[in-house]
């Protein structure tokens, strides 16, 4: 367990240090603001849809390296996916989180943010982007926030 602890603090390392996708994407159609005011993260995510589905997704801002790797970890597994998709996936995702006995299956580079669901403060890092993603696809334009 210990070795697979490791790895997951490695990769959650490597996304904060080298977040994919993290740019302003001048082709989106939907963008929206998140804020979580206990940590002071905040960033702005992008998203081109086209046809109903993600056909590119990016974000800006800074945080902590829960919420840095999350939202880098997110835009990579939400391309190609429709709103349906990534809102059964969010799902998916907010429970591995949170819950006691979370499904983490399915999930693949997702599953090395399991381990915040012991750090509740944390949980709010982990799901500012996916929330902020909600809104960028709900077209709402007030700015999320996690309190």
């Amino acid at each position: 367990m210990f070795d697979l602890r490791a790895l997951y603090q490695e990769v959650i390392i490597d996304h904060n240090r080298h977040p994919r996708n993290c740019r302003r994407l001048d082709s989106a159609d939907r963008i929206a603001e998140g804020y979580n005011p206990l940590c002071g993260d905040r960033l702005t995510v992008y998203v081109k849809v086209h046809e109903g589905v993600v056909e590119d997704v990016s974000f800006e801002g800074s945080g902590c390296a829960i919420s840095v790797a999350s939202a880098s970890l997110m835009t990579e597994h939400i391309k190609g996916k429709t709103a349906h998709e990534v809102d059964q996936l969010f799902a998916r995702f907010r429970s591995m989180v949170t819950d006691a006995t979370p499904t983490e299956e399915g999930l693949g580079k997702l599953e090395v943010l399991a381990g915040v669901r012991e750090f509740p403060a944390r949980v709010k890092c982990a799901t500012l982007a996916w929330h902020t993603l909600k809104s960028a696809l709900s077209n709402e334009h007030s700015t999320v926030t996690t309190e």
